[in-house]
């Protein structure tokens, strides 16, 4: 007999009670956090799909870990444990640890690149930017043009357009390029992935030119399990293989293991490189922590070392990571609701311009459909447009992306099935009165990474 249906690959053995509020209690809760998702209390939310940083359940396995870790402040066991799985699944020599991706990201600008340099890219990360920016160089898109299109079906949104990436190589030359960041599974173009030969090809072109290629490896694994779904070649093969392959169409890669790793604190810089290695790791002990634990506890370190064996141990957790992003996103396209597609990997995104074309770009229309949907639903999500995309350094002007989203980012291994059809149908009840929805202006904006702590007012 066939089977069409498919369950979670773990039994839940302890949990957190939530308490739904009531619509009275959400609308204070929202203006006294300035309509920013951001600063609401976490006891004030009903289903938490702010993020999925940082906000996984870790098996048992990972939590028996917790209770051996080696706490010794330097040449920790635990250290040791994690160096051999980051070599075991991503295929890398050399290992740098961090409290989390951002202090990856910050590190490895600092040791490639100089003022003046150009780093392309497949669509900006808000951190990543930042401190490329930071470093002095300028961040360049050369994603393809279907990702800017909420419709396109294009399987792999995520790929770089090569021929936007020679053209930047020919105009600035390859010697002010230090590197190429790529994202696997893009997370502002709504988690779409990357194909395996536009990878291969990148990193050819790249190398042809001295330039390095560098992942932001944060969501690699959910980008293998596109690949085996989408890519032909690679529908036999396991999801640990496919990772192995895409890690070795590049220099070295920075990771965020509040995500794939099933860790709630943590991260990494991987390198090949041993001299890059050096300089990485003299400023790991200035701005982290000792080489061997890089602002990590020995136990933080024994639970990711255990996470990253964990997500690929099988293809059955992965299968149903993604599985239970694609049951939100196919309800929702059931219901007519303006979706990213095809659906990513670890959310879905509203097309928030599409569902609010009565507010301007400039009053925000995803941050005020996003403060909309927490108070009819105590649902919180997360802007994902204008807002997030911050201001021109030159002119001061707000960066005005095609896309303007919010997010729904799905934690792994917290919610059930019932927990997306409840998102469902507060959202599709939502756009019944989409009109109800005002703008919003801001009352504090801060110089760089706004949507972290701005505060909004309705426009009147």
């Amino acid at each position: 007999m066939s089977r069409h249906s498919w369950a979670e690959p773990y039994k839940i053995k302890v949990v957190e009670p939530i308490r739904m509020t009531t619509r009275e209690e959400r609308v204070v809760a929202a203006r006294e956090a300035g309509y920013n998702t951001f600063l609401m209390r976490s006891e004030d939310v009903y289903i938490d799909l702010l993020t999925d940083s940082g906000t996984s359940a870790m098996s048992d396995y990972q939590w028996a870990g917790m209770m051996i870790g080696d706490e010794a402040y330097a040449g920790s066991r635990s250290f040791y444990n994690l160096v051999e799985a980051v070599h075991d699944v991503y295929g890398y020599e050399e290992l740098v640890p961090t409290h989390q991706g951002r202090g990856a990201e910050h590190i490895l600008s600092q040791i490639l690149i100089k003022d003046g340099d150009y780093v392309p890219g497949n669509m900006y990360f808000t951190t990543t930017r930042f401190h490329q920016e930071h470093a002095g160089g300028t961040f360049v898109d050369v994603i393809i043009d279907e990702a800017h299109d909420p419709a396109s079906l294009h399987p792999f949104k995520g790929n770089i357009d090569l021929d936007k990436l020679q053209r930047l190589i020919d105009e600035v030359g390859g010697d002010k390029i230090p590197y190429i960041s790529v994202e696997t599974n893009v997370n502002m173009a709504g988690g779409q992935p990357m194909s395996m030969a536009n990878l291969k090809a990148t990193y050819e072109l790249c190398h042809q030119h001295g330039i390095l290629v560098m992942l932001d490896a944060t969501r690699a694994v959910e980008n293998a399990w596109f690949i085996k779904q989408r890519e032909a070649g690679y529908n036999d093969k396991t999801v640990a293989e496919i990772m192995r392959e895409i890690c070795s169409y590049s220099d070295g890669a920075t990771v965020s293991s509040k995500k794939d790793n099933l860790v709630n604190i943590g991260g990494f810089l991987a390198l090949r490189d041993p001299e890059l290695a050096k300089a990485a790791r003299a400023l790991l002990v200035a701005f982290e922590g000792l080489h061997t634990y890089g602002g990590m506890s020995g136990r933080d370190m024994e639970a990711l070392a255990r996470g990253i064996r964990e997500m690929v141990g099988t293809d059955d957790h992965v299968h149903a990571r993604v599985g239970q992003v694609e049951y939100l996103g196919d309800a929702l396209i059931k219901a007519g609701v303006p979706i990213i597609r095809p659906v990513g990997g670890h959310g879905v995104f509203l097309d928030a311009k599409t569902i609010l074309p009565h507010i301007p770009h400039d009053q925000f229309p995803a941050q005020a459909l996003t403060a909309a949907l927490y108070i009819e639903s105590g649902v919180r999500g997360m802007e994902r447009g204008v807002v997030s995309a911050g201001r021109d350094k030159g002119t001061g002007d707000h960066h005005y992306p095609k896309l303007e989203l919010v997010r729904l980012a799905i934690p792994r291994r917290v919610y059930t099935q019932a927990h997306m059809d409840v998102t469902a149908e507060a959202v599709i009840d939502l756009l019944q009165h989409p009109e109800s929805v005002t703008g919003l202006q801001f009352t504090y904006e801060p110089e760089s990474l706004r949507f972290f702590q701005a505060r909004f007012e309705p426009v009147a």
